[in-house]
């Protein structure tokens, strides 16, 4: 049987590395398939539980170099913030009389360098001891059959400390102190250089890209708990289901529960992206994250760690930053010949030169520039850097997407199709409009009585449309009175007595003897009618239909501003569908349809060229959801809607569909923007170093910051204003 585990990967250097694992995973028969993620260190691997195991996929990758660990649903722990480590510190401290050094040489103060003995001793530190994981990486890449950059590094560095030794002992000029033939600081600079530019790589991979960390702290590590009737400080871990926990105030909410006492107001846009506070009264649901901004509740807990949604959305969105989208494929195939590619390319530089300038010194100085420079790693996190932003900022937006995939193909949209309860409507009936029964022999109610009326017999019964009429009386401040003999009419109404009005039936037309005149708008061809008489008498009509989501017609104007054509499909009657239509300027409406037309005409749109979103939330939209290119689901609707759907929306609003896109389009547009820069990176700074216009020292300096800069390019995307 086919099982899916993730793994945590240790000692990724560059993008070559992330092929390397791939590589050696995908050519075992029991692995479907392996993918790999530089940026967030990740392996997913699918594959045959009756024939392997998990311990077994970590040994593969041990093997091939790295260390694993297979992620589990346990609760993420917060990791350590990254620290620069003694060896780097060691590093930097060796690099200063260097720099000062090369600072002296550029103004002609040749003497501000160290002499040669010392030079030697300290680049013989670094190249010896402190640069050794650049070797050991290197030598586990060649074992394993895929050149990586720290190849790259130890070639171009060995080799000059090499030659640098060589003129040290053996050349007449340098032994007498003559230092322009000798490169000790190149050596130890460029390891400098990438050693730091790996350090801030890393850095921005743990904290900066990942939302992760910054979902880690929502949770509270210390939390009031109710135990033996006093109130004590426990750890977040020592919390059981059933506990009764206090959140005052300023404080988080530390798991899903319910509040058995207080009230207050909870912040819970970490989940839904909605910024505006829920009211929280007994009975209410709290979700852990939320913060208290107002009053102070007692909850009982229900759902802690993992299982809580602020668990569900980690997991999700750690599955979804490990994943990798099509676009990544263009870097892949780049790093698998890169490292070759560019050592070919160096040794070529070293014997043009050589021939062509006959000094075997420069030919090698240029030659292990190149090396220097060329840099891999700007590939490799052009796609995966912005990936893990533009997945976070979805998630702030509550908008859950599964995969990277999903994501990318969301920013190729131009048609959207809208199902229509639920989605664009409220999926609850409310009164639409109101009509009065013009009368010469007693004079006409006006439209609160007709609500008092109706109201007041409505609360005797349980339909949906019994509880909009009551619930508008209520929020009109109406005072409902007392019934008296209330009698169901089952299919046709109910009736009941009311002192100081007699026998009023509320329901269908003609229980209650009325007839409509034709000269009414379009909503009462469409609403379901709810009649009032009055001692047999009518009195007044109510129509009640299914309202518009307060922010839908903003949605669809989004939708249609941004040139994507907007359908809807519904099984609702086409009377209905096309009344909705017209409210909202849409041209394409389609009602009266089966779950197999939907999917049908869903996918009619993708052979005529469109790129199709589909947003349901019913089981009836599974199988339309599950055609289209990419589809959204809404949060708690049907489970087999959410579970076909690419993404999830948390607020149940068409509008975070719209922002969904948006930030789709806007991350896909980062991407190209980073493998524009890495690719224009090395095709530019091989041939400059190549002709002799960049010396090591330089190249390394530029290697090192063109990963930093992709990662800055890809974090601009937190700062993206998608409205």
């Amino acid at each position: 049987m086919q099982q899916k585990a993730r793994f945590q990967i240790d000692g990724m250097t560059c993008q070559a590395c992330a092929s390397r694992i791939e590589k050696v995973l995908n050519k075992k028969d029991f692995v479907q398939t392996a993918s790999v993620n530089f940026a967030g260190e990740e392996a997913q691997v699918v594959f045959d539980d009756d024939r392997a195991d998990a311990d077994a996929l970590i040994r593969i990758i041990e093997k091939a170099g790295f260390k694993a660990v297979l992620k589990t649903d346990a609760p993420m722990q917060p990791e350590a913030e990254p620290h620069i480590g003694w060896r780097l510190w060691l590093l930097l401290a060796i690099n200063v009389p260097f720099l000062f050094g090369m600072a002296g040489m550029m103004i002609g103060r040749h003497n501000w360098m160290m002499p040669l003995m010392w030079q030697f001793v300290l680049a013989s530190i670094v190249q010896l001891w402190l640069a050794v994981p650049f070797y050991k990486s290197a030598w586990a890449s060649i074992k394993g059959g895929l050149a990586n950059m720290d190849v790259l590094v130890t070639v171009g560095t060995a080799a000059i400390y090499l030659y640098s030794v060589f003129m040290l002992f053996f050349h007449p000029h340098a032994a007498h102190g003559d230092m322009a033939h000798v490169y000790f600081e190149a050596g130890v600079m460029v390891v400098g250089f990438v050693s730091l530019g790996k350090f801030l790589e890393h850095r921005a991979k743990k904290n900066s890209l990942n939302s992760l960390s910054l979902l880690l702290k929502l949770t509270p590590r210390q939390v009031s708990v109710q135990r033996g009737g006093q109130w004590q400080e426990v750890p977040l871990d020592d919390v059981q289901i059933g506990d009764l926990i206090r959140a005052n105030h300023g404080e988080r909410i530390a798991a899903d529960g319910r509040v058995e006492s207080g009230n207050g107001w909870a912040d819970e846009s970490h989940l839904t992206g909605e910024s505006n506070p829920e009211a929280k009264t007994v009975g209410s649901k709290v979700l852990a994250g939320a913060v208290m901004t107002d009053g102070s509740v007692v909850y009982r807990a229900e759902q802690l760690g993992s299982q809580t949604l602020l668990g569900d959305m980690m997991a999700a969105l750690s599955e979804a930053q490990g994943s990798k989208a099509p676009i990544a494929r263009i870097a892949d195939k780049v790093a698998g010949v890169f490292v070759p590619v560019v050592v070919g390319i160096a040794v070529l530089t070293f014997l043009i030169t050589w021939y062509v300038k006959a000094d075997w010194v420069t030919a090698l100085i240029n030659a292990v520039a190149v090396l220097v420079i060329a840099c891999p790693c700007a590939l490799g996190l052009a796609t995966p850097a912005a990936i893990m932003v533009g997945m976070g900022k979805a998630v702030k937006h509550g908008i859950w997407f599964k995969d990277a995939a999903a994501m990318e193909e969301a920013a190729h949209v131009n048609a959207v199709v809208l199902d229509k309860t639920g989605t664009l409507t409220q999926g609850k009936p409310q009164v639409a409009a109101v009509w009065l029964r013009p009368s010469e022999k007693t004079a006409a109610i006006d439209e609160n009585e007709l609500y008092r009326l109706a109201a007041a017999v409505e609360q005797n019964a349980t339909h949906p449309l019994a509880a909009a009429i009551v619930q508008t009386a209520l929020s009109r401040g109406i005072d409902i009175p007392e019934t008296q003999n209330a009698q169901t009419a089952v299919g046709a109404g109910i009736s009941a007595e009311i002192d100081g009005a007699g026998l009023v039936k509320v329901g269908k037309p003609d229980y209650c003897n009325l007839v409509l005149p034709d000269n009414l708008n379009s909503v009462w061809r469409i609403a379901t009618i709810v009649a009032v008489s009055v001692n047999d008498q009518p009195v007044g009509a109510f129509a009640l239909a299914d309202a518009l989501k307060a922010d839908t017609q903003q949605a669809i104007g989004r939708l249609k501003n941004h040139g994507i054509d907007v359908y809807i499909m519904s099984g609702d009657n086409q009377n209905v569908v096309g009344y909705i239509a017209e409210q909202l300027g849409i041209a394409h409406a389609y009602g009266n349809m089966s779950p197999r037309d939907k999917a049908a005409e869903v996918q009619k749109l993708k052979n005529a060229g469109k790129v199709v979103a589909m947003v349901g939330d019913g089981i009836n939209d599974a199988p339309a959801l599950a055609a289209a290119n990419v589809s959204f689901a809404m949060k708690d609707g049907a489970d087999v809607a959410e579970h076909t759907a690419s993404a999830t929306l948390m607020q149940h609003s068409v509008n975070q569909m719209v922002d969904a896109l948006l930030i789709s389009r806007a991350t896909l547009k980062n991407i190209k923007q980073n493998l524009f820069f890495a690719f224009i990176y090395n095709t530019l700074g091989i041939p400059l170093a190549a002709l002799g216009f960049l010396n090591p020292i330089i190249a390394g300096a530029a290697m090192a910051m063109s990963s930093i800069s992709v990662l800055g390019n890809a974090l601009r995307l937190k700062q993206v204003k998608i409205r």
